[in-house]
């Protein structure tokens, strides 16, 4: 698979392009932020992928505060949205767009159940072991806060950051089953929501002793 078709979107989903991502069984979704705090640093970028390598990019500008046909589509229990790191994009996405996503597959904790061989579970190293691909994230760490002036450098490792996790998903779910730990997965994707709303109300270690 190759990235087929890649667009920009100001401010959310065109209904055509909603339409078709609301007929996929499952989309890659990631976001771009100004840093790692919700609360302070805000949601500019939201990319998305479908499985056969179409990649859309929304551009969300400064106080922007829903995007309907997103909504709709994050919201949509046909359609399994695949993160990595779930809990941060989706903690973004309920804060700043008051999108409530499900059903949701991190690779990030799938690999972290599945590949107990190691400690490496950032997206860098899962795509390297799995797909035999380095990525470049130079761009990682950069300002997305320039909407209008977003780099090719920025919008291909945005489209990056969702491209693969299709593949990923398919390979950590064969590995979850081979190993048994299928069920325990979906047992942690499900829990996912209440962490993030404990994360928004600022609890700290509520289940240790």
């Amino acid at each position: 698979m190759s990235i087929t078709n890649f667009q920009v979107c100001e401010e959310d989903l065109s209904p055509a392009i909603l339409a078709g991502y609301l007929e996929s069984e499952a989309i890659a979704v990631d976001t771009e932020t100004m840093g790692l705090n919700p609360w302070r640093d805000r949601l500019c970028l939201v990319q998305l992928c479908d499985p056969t390598g179409n990649v859309t990019a929304i551009r969300i500008p400064k106080g922007q505060l829903q995007a309907p046909n997103l909504k709709r589509l994050m919201e949509a229990e046909s359609v399994v949205k695949i993160f990595h790191f779930a809990r941060f994009d989706v903690t973004q996405l309920r804060h700043r767009l008051g999108i409530e996503t499900k059903p949701i597959f991190c690779t990030k904790i799938a690999s972290k159940l599945a590949r107990t061989y190691t400690s490496s579970h950032g997206l860098k190293s899962l795509v390297q072991e799995l797909e035999g691909i380095e990525l470049d994230k130079t761009a990682q760490s950069s300002d997305w806060g320039n909407l209008e002036n977003l780099s090719e450098e920025q919008l291909q490792y945005a489209a990056n950051d969702v491209f693969y996790l299709h593949n990923l998903r398919s390979k950590l779910t064969k590995m979850l089953e081979r190993e048994e730990r299928w069920e325990l997965a979906k047992d942690c994707f499900s829990c996912l929501p209440v962490l993030i709303s404990l994360d928004l109300m600022q609890y700290k270690d509520i289940f240790e002793h």
